[in-house]
């Protein structure tokens, strides 16, 4: 094997990374739809040309899509292994969530790089689509029961062939779809990314030779392998359990669990989700890729120094039955994937946490809250506009947690409100932090946020989230936060859904308003020990109420002075 030099390995580690990170930037700037061009909701990297696992990622893209695109770039190699021709200029196009996908607004773009006649690695591109169809605009269905009911369903087709269009495809996308013109742009948009790639990925061999870039390749697998190995070593063997639950499945309103066995033996560890509830009616299943991809996102969390590429899970077994919602399968529904993951990610730390205490952290408010308002403008367009919401971090062994933050899924930004005002007809009339709903704590955690929304034309109002029956726990005496409420305007006042955090069929009239109020996280440490004068200061901004203070923390007037 090429050796390289530590130098050199350094230097190509970066041109790499910056390579991605230009895919990322070239997308984010060219998208139509605010998911992806003010989201960040999108990622790419490079890919091993035979077992497809990731050799290089973006550090621009959402973590979750990370682990997730070597599933589907290899499935993209069973299905050239099963019926061959594959050519330079072929480009893949698929969604398809049980087979290397997550949920079926997310279209992954995969495509093969030549050096001499011979695949060398794979570049892969992946974004969320505004609307794929289905019976609910934006494609988070809180009662579909199979996903023939959340939109169209591809999986991997060419969608060039020796550099030629398969305009076929493009017309049935087209048609499947309320808003073509923003998933049209959102395409060439992926399209433009993989061809920057590929011009800068074959100027660095080019310079550098195809053997020394390989051979970096193999070198950070194995350096990642390493360092998760001696990570897990650090940690005391044993066997640690946890498990937390969603609210309901949108269909019928009860718990269900997501349950952790982790064992570590030495520089192995052993995920074994087998407690877990069995696939749900309603459309919060995962499928066993998403699983792991998951996992590696947490992982990446407690384990911050290890490389992201397929290495650092040589040491991990996962056991993901077909008989829980995580390992689900065809048709299952998977549109609300995102609040699933939630809290697969919370249940991994929190075992983590048991094995080293030190690490513990306070349950984030862990939900997206996808949120969708659809309608017709005055010329008779349609609109769409689906966005998610921020809410409150958990508090920590060093400091309060984060308020109005991204999940610990995704590096994606809120969408800001300036640019879902211009992209639809729509008036925030609040935008706020969300007094209270922040976890007591010795440090607190951070607060959720209040957002209330005026339509300019009649909408129909669709939100897929979670949190709104179990709130996001505290630790070693920390206090829970506040649980997520949703509701909007009606005749008689203000409407909540009976599913609580997952609702359809709901209308409001122009100028009418409907309102989220967020999570906070969890607090840290019992609140008896919560510093005075931060407890003054949160008084002073508004972030606690004297009511809550005095009955958290105790506090009395005359500790106000």
């Amino acid at each position: 094997m090429t050796s390289i030099d530590p130098v050199t390995l350094a230097v190509l580690k970066g041109r790499l990374e910056q390579i991605a990170d230009e895919m990322d930037a070239t997308l984010y700037r060219s998208a139509f739809n605010p998911i992806i061009a003010e989201a960040r909701d999108a990622c790419h990297g490079l890919y091993h040309a035979t077992t497809g696992d990731t050799l290089v990622q973006g550090t621009k893209g959402l973590p979750i899509f990370v682990g997730a695109m070597a599933f589907a770039v290899k499935a993209v190699i069973a299905k050239v292994e099963r019926e061959g021709g594959l050519e330079p200029g072929d480009t893949f196009l698929f969604n398809d969530p049980y087979s290397g996908g997550t949920h079926l607004n997310d279209f992954r773009l995969v495509r093969p790089v030549f050096r001499d006649g011979t695949l060398f690695c794979w570049l892969a591109s992946v974004g969320h689509w505004l609307d794929i169809g289905g019976n609910v605009p934006g494609g988070y269905n809180p009662k579909a029961t199979e996903s023939f009911q959340e939109g169209v369903r591809f999986p991997p087709v060419k969608l060039f062939s020796a550099g030629r269009l398969n305009q076929d495809i493009v017309d049935i996308l087209a048609a499947n779809t309320r808003v073509p013109t923003s998933n049209w742009g959102d395409l060439n948009g992926q399209l433009n990314a993989l061809d920057l790639g590929e011009r800068r990925f074959a100027a660095l061999l080019d310079e550098y030779g195809d053997r020394i870039v390989d051979a970096a390749f193999a070198a950070f697998s194995d350096r990642a392998e390493a360092l998760m190995r001696a990570a897990i070593r650090a940690l005391p063997d044993g066997r640690y359990g946890f498990e937390d639950v969603l609210d309901n499945d949108g269909i019928t309103d009860e718990p269900l669990t997501i349950a952790l066995d982790l064992t570590i033996d030495g520089d192995r560890m052993v995920l074994d989700f087998s407690r877990s509830s069995a696939p749900a009616q309603g459309p919060i299943n995962i499928s066993h890729a998403t699983t792991v991809a998951a996992c590696y996102v947490a992982l990446k969390h407690v384990f911050t120094e290890v490389p992201a590429n397929a290495g650092c899970l040589r040491p991990i077994t996962f056991t993901v039955p077909e008989t829980t919602l995580l390992g689900a399968g065809a048709p299952k529904p998977m549109a609300g994937y995102t609040e699933t993951i939630l809290r697969l990610i919370g249940v991994v730390l929190g075992a983590l946490a048991e094995a080293d205490p030190d690490r513990a952290t306070a349950a984030p408010f862990g939900t997206i809250n996808a949120l969708s308002l659809a309608g017709h403008r005055a010329d008779g367009s349609r609109w769409v506009m689906f966005s998610f919401f921020g809410g409150g971090l958990g508090g920590n062994p060093e400091t309060d947690g984060l308020s109005h933050a991204n999940n610990p899924i995704s590096t994606a930004t809120i969408p800001p409100v300036e640019i879902l005002e211009a992209a639809y007809p729509v008036v925030f009339t609040q935008w706020a932090l969300r007094p209270d709903s922040a976890g007591a704590g010795a440090h607190r955690g951070g607060l959720g946020a209040v957002y209330e929304i005026e339509t300019l034309t009649d909408a129909d109002v669709f939100l897929l989230g979670e949190r709104g029956k179990v709130a996001p726990f505290g630790v070693k005496g920390g206090h829970s936060a506040a649980l997520n409420r949703f509701g909007w305007q009606v005749p008689e006042g203000w409407a909540s859904p009976p599913m609580v955090s997952k609702v359809t069929d709901v209308r409001v009239r122009a100028g009418e308003r409907v309102r989220l109020e967020t999570p906070g996280g969890g607090g840290f440490g019992h609140p008896a020990e919560r510093d005075r004068e931060a407890l003054k200061r949160d008084l002073r901004l508004g972030y606690v109420t004297r009511e809550a203070a005095a009955r958290d923390y105790a506090l009395t007037t005359g500790d106000e002075q």
